[in-house]
């Protein structure tokens, strides 16, 4: 089932400060905003088990594609391997971020 078209005058593309937090399944950085909410977008399944959101940007102007995950009501982008080396992220760094969902 594809996601419903995000509304009229939604801005999609978001830029905001945050900082590599280590989980207990790797490295991840809390997104500021609700998915659903601010892209009117639902979530998809990811892999079983698990729902989100697919998300593309940039981390310290590194190109991205990963997904967003719930947890604790909150919302966390997971740090890819790949994400990790381009960007040399570690627990603890800031980082700049652009996000934006998947179509």
């Amino acid at each position: 089932m594809r996601a419903p078209a995000r509304g009229k005058g939604v801005k999609a593309l978001e830029r905001f400060t945050a900082v590599v937090l280590d989980g207990h399944k790797g490295l991840a950085f809390e997104l500021p905003f609700s998915p659903s909410a601010r892209w009117r977008i639902e979530e998809v399944s990811l892999w079983p088990g698990r729902r989100g959101y697919r998300v593309r940007g940039t981390v310290n102007q590194r190109k991205f594609e990963s997904v967003a995950v719930p947890r604790a009501k909150r919302f966390f982008v997971l740090v890819t391997e790949q994400m990790e080396k381009a960007g040399r992220l570690e627990a603890g760094k800031s980082i700049e971020v652009s996000v934006e969902p998947v179509a």
